[in-house]
């Protein structure tokens, strides 16, 4: 299941048909544009991954000030997803259950499951897919269809 859900590699097709200054066009989103929503779901990406490897991450907030320009979020995006996918493929079953336990970017203690920090990965990245979709509409821009049924059908599993 892991591997066709946390892709993002038909969004960004999608995406980059869209002007430049649609990307970064200020919208009612919490983050602000289709541009920064990719980048916090990378951002964020990076940190679930930081807590599953017992690392540190150096970001304070989950709207990062800094954000790439859309091909090199594209090309750290698929570098995030390939490491998911590496890690969720060789985590033995025994240590799915093994409790991580994290500091929140606003603070407080955390702690979940490998298994259950793995589908928050892909929860929130298929969240936000929803968001930047309703956006590519308002910019008359059909977005891919994203939905895991259609990722097996269509053979990117």
């Amino acid at each position: 299941m892991f591997c066709p859900a946390i892709k993002c590699g038909l969004l960004f097709s999608s995406v980059s048909k869209l002007h430049e200054h649609e990307l970064t066009a200020a919208r009612p989103i919490i983050f602000g544009s289709i541009l920064r929503t990719l980048n916090h779901v990378y951002a964020m990406g990076q940190v679930w991954k930081a807590h599953l490897q017992g690392a540190s991450h150096d970001l304070s907030t989950r709207n990062p000030e800094i954000c790439p320009l859309l091909d090199e979020l594209r090309m750290v995006q698929q570098d995030i997803d390939d490491g998911y996918i590496c890690y969720a493929g060789s985590l033995p079953q025994a240590d799915t259950d093994e409790i991580v336990a994290f500091t929140f970017i606003g603070g407080g203690a955390g702690s979940m499951s490998c298994e259950d920090i793995l589908l928050h990965v892909v929860n929130h990245a298929t969240y936000h897919r929803g968001h930047i979709a309703d956006m590519m509409h308002e910019c008359s821009v059909k977005p891919p269809t994203t939905d895991l049924p259609v990722f097996f059908k269509n053979g990117f599993a």
